[in-house]
């Protein structure tokens, strides 16, 4: 069969097409912005993120003054070819007020959105990341980070319970078991500063 034929963009009459920038390793959305042909074929050949600033009508390389720049992994286009998807690696937060991403506010309370399933592992990520540089006193995770052989022992000790879970007690356990196995693997590979990525892309190559 065939491949299919590459999706041609459409550009609007302003010639941009709107360009959604995703964390490539959380899957979190970043920002919003537009790209016109020039600030395309920049962020293609510089493998840096690109857009077109409709209020000061000119091209800018996000993070070109803060240094919060977006390095491109992949550009993907949706099926009408009017928008684009940048999956990135930010290298500091995306929007100028200093938050991670943009969209930070709930359009209907006002405030800051509850966190969702989709930002668990990244948030967890992050936490551990400044448990193991700020070391505050009485906390668990640095306990463990100074002791690898309980972070192994925990590990062990979480994977059998989430299988005793699963063998006799109730959905709402094994879920509780399975967050404990997920939260003591994660400490165990912030110890040795394996990110969480590397083990999914190793699951994307399996899966292929």
């Amino acid at each position: 069969m065939p491949a299919p034929a590459p999706v041609k963009i459409r550009f609007d009459d302003h010639g941009l097409v709107p360009c959604i920038a995703q964390d490539a390793v959380t899957g979190e959305v970043l920002t919003l912005a537009y790209m016109n042909e020039d600030a395309l074929r920049l962020t293609r050949e510089t493998r840096e993120v690109h857009f077109w600033s409709r209020s000061r009508s000119e091209i800018w390389r996000k993070g070109e003054t803060s240094g919060n720049t977006l390095a491109l992994r992949q550009l993907r286009i949706d099926c009408d070819g009017d928008a684009l998807v940048a999956l990135v690696e930010p290298a500091g937060p995306a929007c100028h007020t200093g938050e991670r991403s943009c969209f930070f506010g709930d359009l209907e309370t006002g405030t800051s959105p509850q966190p969702e399933v989709a930002d668990a592992l990244a948030a967890l990520e992050r936490t551990l990341a400044e448990r193991k540089a700020e070391r505050p006193e009485r906390s668990y995770t640095v306990e463990l980070l100074d002791d690898p052989a309980l972070i192994g022992a925990k590990v062990r000790e979480e994977a059998e319970e989430v299988v005793r879970a699963a063998a006799s007690e109730s959905d709402e356990r094994v879920a509780e078991e399975a967050a404990d196995v997920l939260y003591h693997l994660a400490v165990l590979m912030r110890s040795r500063d394996v990110p969480l990525a590397a083990a999914l892309r190793v699951l994307n190559e399996r899966r292929g």
